[in-house]
């Protein structure tokens, strides 16, 4: 319950930041360009708050949180009168209606950035690029990559964590590129070893990248000790208490907590044999694993979680963190990348290069929303930009009723000297609204398909 309160107040916070900085784009151009504007809501449906300024514009906070508006002096909406007519929108001068339009999306851009460029003055941590595994008979291994090496620079641009290690060979991978990878292999020295990408048939379907093109990240090497006993698991029912350090599972010695987690997923509805420490007790148990699905298999699980341990921290992670100054250069660069990814992967869902599988809807997002504000702040402003990047972005996108599909109609009529027919526009709104309807059925489709195999 504490989960899914997290994840709806951290939601609602995100999409009321987001939209709101979105509409106020949109208010602030039309006030600059003396456009006159009716209401400011946040939210739709039943008006939960309001209030009139000086100006006449009603702001609003409506009762279902899932948008927002701007609603504007417009003789395409109402009759307006004589007097007020050089405050309509339609009125305005094609430069005029473009940056009002425009001025949504980009709020959402510089936002992301402001997100970004908060995230890297508080710091955040990530993992250290470092190679743990090497997969056989994949590109990494092919390469020459070898376990410890640690990775310094992806085609000529320093990485610091495996998330930026990560999104280099997404691009990479997508554009089937060779690469050239900067490493310090385990022993000294530096080398450059050539990643060939271009056989690697992925469609960005697989979350983790990393695995097809063969390298996983060194885990830490954490004792088979337990820090916590669900109540009521499988076991707890057989006994099984904190700080009792596992030792072998049917004769298999466990060396580490990873292993024993391989273990209880690969053994649904099987009895394991354990032998275990107990203080300077030896101790022998049978645990028998729940079968439960997961994204579609059936694997098992106890109800146990490792008691963590706290050494040996800067070894396996790393905090990004810097000054004011260069935070803003670094959003910049994190602005960049996340945008040139997004709007690669979007190319690719049009053209069916890449599964639309990959569209997240509202259920998706608050879940995001509650796991990074849990992590941390820094964590959560990531999220925060990320999505306030997505948000700019989609709403360029050429479709009728969004900002796209109006500044798509402006660029026609910058063509043709004149505007679009009524009757054109209105087939073209009608038409982006059915596409807008098939994009939200997909993205909750794919939210509830996620949490059905989950669960």
């Amino acid at each position: 319950m504490l989960n899914l309160l997290w994840s709806v107040g951290a939601f609602l916070v995100a999409i009321g930041v987001l939209v709101s900085v979105h509409e106020y784009g949109h208010f602030w151009a039309a006030r600059r360009v003396g456009v006159r504007v009716l209401r400011f809501s946040v939210g739709f449906g039943r008006p939960l708050w309001r209030r009139v300024d000086r100006h006449g514009t009603e702001f609003v906070i409506a009762a279902v949180p899932l948008g927002g508006y701007v609603k504007m002096l417009d003789e395409a909406e109402g009759t307006v009168p004589p007097e007020h007519l050089e405050q309509a929108f339609n009125r305005q001068p094609l430069w005029a209606r473009v940056c009002v339009v425009a001025a949504g999306p980009v709020a959402n851009l510089l936002l992301a950035w402001l997100f970004y460029w908060l995230m890297f003055v508080i710091g955040i941590y990530g993992q250290r690029p470092l190679v743990g595994e090497v997969l056989p008979a994949t590109p990494a291994a092919v390469a020459g990559f070898v376990a410890g090496d640690e990775l310094r620079a992806i085609a000529g641009r320093p990485v610091r964590t495996w998330e930026e290690v990560s999104l280099a060979m997404i691009s990479a991978a997508l554009a089937g590129d060779t690469v050239g990878v900067e490493v310090t292999p385990a022993e000294s020295g530096t080398d450059l070893r050539r990643l060939d990408l271009s056989s690697l048939d992925y469609h960005a379907e697989d979350p983790d990248v990393m695995r097809r093109i063969g390298l996983a990240w060194r885990t830490p090497r954490v004792e088979p000790r337990i820090g916590d006993v669900v109540s009521g698991g499988a076991a707890a029912r057989a006994g099984l208490q904190v700080d009792d350090v596992l030792l072998s599972a049917n004769g298999q010695a466990l060396v580490d907590w990873s292993g024993w987690v391989d273990l209880v997923r690969a053994s649904p509805g099987k009895p394991l044999d354990l032998r275990l420490l107990r203080g300077s007790t030896h101790i022998g148990l049978i645990v028998t694993p729940e079968a439960i699905d997961s994204n579609g298999e059936r694997i098992g699980r106890v109800g146990l979680a490792v008691k963590v341990p706290t050494l040996q921290f800067d070894d396996y992670y790393v905090r990004l963190r810097y000054g004011p100054l260069d935070s803003a250069g670094q959003a910049l660069s994190r602005l960049y990348d996340m945008a040139a990814l997004t709007a690669d992967m979007t190319g690719r869902m049009l053209t069916g290069d890449a599964s639309s599988r990959n569209i997240s809807g509202p259920l998706a997002i608050a879940e995001f929303a509650g796991h990074s504000a849990r992590t941390g702040i820094a964590q959560f402003l990531s999220f925060l930009g990320l999505v306030s990047l997505s948000l700019g972005l989609l709403n360029l996108l050429p479709v009728p009723v969004l900002d796209g599909g109006h500044l798509l109609y402006y660029f026609a009529e910058w063509v043709r000297g004149r505007p679009l027919s009524e009757r054109l526009r209105t087939v073209g709104q009608q038409m982006g609204l059915v596409a807008l309807l098939a994009l939200t059925v997909l993205a909750f489709y794919n939210d509830i398909t996620r949490l059905l195999f989950r669960s």
